[in-house]
């Protein structure tokens, strides 16, 4: 048998390394570049403005808003999908009758698409719950909860959980079932109730899984825009720092509506640039936070 030249592995790597660079690396780069400029999207002459559009960035109470709501709607989704994707774990790895079912059942939100599924929610927010509520005399759901400022985060946080936790689900059902059963029924005659052997053995045992997880769902909250714009555009108003601002109005929204809406391209790859450190360093903090947890446990 021929002994396989180098260059043949070089040639079929070529194509996906050359869509990689051309796509990835490259826009990266010059995305950099433009947030040190003041760039429109069609000016083909551009002036180097140094840091002027960072400072812009920090001294702009609406994109210090949406960071700060960023970080609202992220803890929130890292609690939330967590929390009800492992109960749904424990709930299908159980011997309950028609698991598979409900297995399936609970991933099928996953499937929808972010832009379809917020209008989906935005009608039963803006029209099912508000009759709902009327019909019943439930007070607080005769408001639109995507129309107070005061909640519309949390309905955010709602849906995305309902969208997401049976993606999560599957994962940890996964680390489950690659438990040694003997572990549990060691623990189960050693007198130990369910609980206990829950948090004793099944949550140490999956510590890799809830670094995953807790990455996606991370990752996952901090770019979300699609959701954000078909659910609430942003909106309802809101006052941050005797400025007006949007009460829901993420960090990629921002972005979005700073460079493209506003053709303010250089202002908004300052933004890009400054959320993509940020989505690192937490990204980081919180892979190197579990695996220490890991060694621990």
């Amino acid at each position: 048998m021929s002994k396989k030249h180098p260059w043949v592995n070089v040639l079929f790597l070529a194509p996906v390394t050359l869509a990689f660079v051309l796509v990835i690396i490259v826009p990266f780069f010059l995305g950099i570049y433009y947030s040190f400029t003041d760039f429109n999207g069609v000016r083909s002459h551009l002036t180097l403005v140094g840091l002027a559009n960072y400072r812009v960035m920090f001294n702009d109470p609406i994109f210090l808003h949406s960071f700060l709501l960023t970080l609202q709607y992220t803890a929130i989704n890292i609690v939330s999908v967590n929390v009800v994707a492992f109960l749904l774990s424990l709930l299908v790895t159980s011997d309950l009758p028609g698991r598979n079912f409900l297995r399936a059942g609970f991933f099928v939100p996953n499937l929808i698409g972010g832009l379809v599924l917020g209008y989906i929610w935005q009608f039963v927010f803006n029209s099912a719950l508000l009759d709902m509520g009327r019909n019943l005399g439930i007070s607080w759901l005769s408001q639109s909860l995507i129309g107070n400022k005061n909640t519309v985060i949390w309905a955010m946080s709602f849906v995305n959980t309902w969208q997401y936790a049976g993606y999560i689900m599957m994962i940890y059902v996964a680390a489950i079932q690659g438990i040694p059963a003997n572990l549990m029924e060691a623990a189960s005659v050693d007198g130990a109730t369910y609980p206990q052997r829950v948090f004793k053995v099944l949550i140490p045992m999956m510590a890799s899984a809830f670094t995953v997880t807790l990455f996606l769902t991370l990752t996952n909250s901090f770019k979300q825009y699609d959701l954000n714009y078909s659910l609430t555009s942003g909106g309802p108003a809101a006052l941050f720092m005797g400025k007006a601002s949007k009460a829901s109005q993420l960090l990629a929204m921002n972005i979005y509506n700073t460079a493209i809406a506003a053709k303010r391209w250089g202002d908004g790859q300052a933004r890009a640039v400054m959320f993509f450190l940020i989505l690192v360093i937490f990204s980081l903090v919180q892979v190197w936070l579990n695996k220490r947890k890991e060694v621990e446990m």
